[in-house]
């Protein structure tokens, strides 16, 4: 593990594997090295060719925190990453962490290219929208002290899953992870803003990106999540849609390494 100082002094955590040109993958609301390894894993095949990137955003596994929050601070994070590789980089974004690699192409950062994998946008009825308090009701819980809720929250009002089903994970080795930083869910909600909104993409927030898109998605998966990929490469005058055989929210290593390969030797 190596880690790197960010621009109000936090702690990023992060690994890197192999040489070449840099690729840096940003996780989505929940997840952080210990919690997801497919990032290490695709780094491992791609590090014949290129130097991958995977960190603990602020606030998760190895990563410190600095308070107040502001979604520059994550972009400076990214920033401070792109700094260490020491020239652009092409950067994938997992979910939410697909919007968090959009507004840092939006604001300027040194970006040669990106990968979005299914970035979670409702953009019709196809589900229920975020409640409209959804981050003040995050902040709210973890206040109280009750990360549990938080983490309850984020489960069923984003991502969609049924109570019975949530109350199953609780009993798992997974909840405790996630109540671990639940404090954190808030800033993916913050990163979302009205884009769960059942609403059209906002129509200024990405318009300075001129670097190509690819914007993915498993042909598995919900199909809330399809059509907001599908408006998400729509919305992007850079972007290329792509669905992926057989894949859903989360896609295999050896799937997605490919498919990075060949968008990287294309742009």
């Amino acid at each position: 593990m190596s880690t790197l100082k960010s621009a109000d002094g936090t702690t990023i955590a992060f690994e890197a594997w192999g040489e070449g040109r840099p690729l840096i993958m940003v996780d989505g609301a929940t997840a952080h090295r210990a919690v997801n390894p497919a990032n290490a894993e695709v780094a491992k095949l791609l590090s014949d060719e290129f130097r991958v990137y995977a960190y603990d955003r602020r606030g998760r596994g190895e990563s410190t925190d600095t308070a107040p929050y502001a979604i520059q601070r994550e972009i400076e994070d990214l920033a401070a990453l792109i700094q260490d590789a020491g020239q652009p980089a092409i950067v994938f974004g997992w979910s939410s962490g697909s919007l968090l690699a959009l507004d840092a192409a939006a604001a300027g950062l040194p970006i040669s290219a990106l990968a979005l994998f299914e970035p979670p946008v409702v953009v019709d009825d196809s589900r229920p929208p975020l409640p409209s308090d959804y981050v003040e009701q995050l902040d709210a819980f973890v206040a109280a002290g009750q990360r549990d809720k938080a983490a309850e929250l984020f489960m069923t009002a984003a991502a969609g899953m049924p109570a019975e089903f949530v109350a199953g994970i609780r009993q798992s080795p997974y909840w405790a992870p996630v109540e671990d930083i639940a404090p954190t869910i808030s800033y993916d909600g913050r990163i979302m803003g009205t884009t769960m909104s059942g609403n059209p993409l906002p129509a200024d927030r990405w318009a300075a990106i001129d670097v190509p898109v690819l914007v993915m998605h498993g042909d598995k998966t919900a199909p809330w999540l399809i059509s907001g990929a599908e408006a998400m490469a729509a919305h992007l005058r850079t972007a290329t849609l792509k669905p992926v055989p057989g894949e859903n929210h989360s896609t295999e290593p050896s799937v997605l390494a490919p498919v990075l390969r060949q968008f990287a030797h294309e742009v």
